[in-house]
């Protein structure tokens, strides 16, 4: 499986081919974040986690930024024909360094 980049990424996302499952609605409700959000962390964002080994496709974690000016991460996955978007999180300074781009190693 091909690696996912921020071009696919962004192509994806400027011409609307984007999953948004059940799961990941569920999860905007409860963490207070928009679609909007997420695709502006997206469009501005990078890939800070690759995960290549995936199924069914592979994804990535993206470091980005919501329509507040507030960091949140969002993992999504592609097929090159259509973006999945995983989930979406507003990362803490218990697994994440200062930067919020790396993850602390665990003791």
């Amino acid at each position: 499986m091909e690696k996912l980049d921020i071009t696919t990424i962004r192509r994806l996302i400027k011409i609307r081919k984007i999953r948004w499952t059940n799961h990941i609605m569920i999860r905007l409700l409860q963490r207070n974040i928009t679609q909007r959000d997420v695709e502006n962390a997206l469009i501005k964002g990078e890939i800070i986690e690759e995960y290549e080994n995936d199924y069914p496709y592979s994804s990535c974690l993206v470091y980005g930024i919501n329509l507040n000016n507030e960091v949140i991460h969002v993992v999504c996955g592609s097929n090159g024909e259509e973006l999945w978007i995983i989930t979406a999180y507003y990362p803490n300074n218990i697994e994440w360094e200062d930067d919020l781009k790396t993850r602390k190693e665990k003791k």
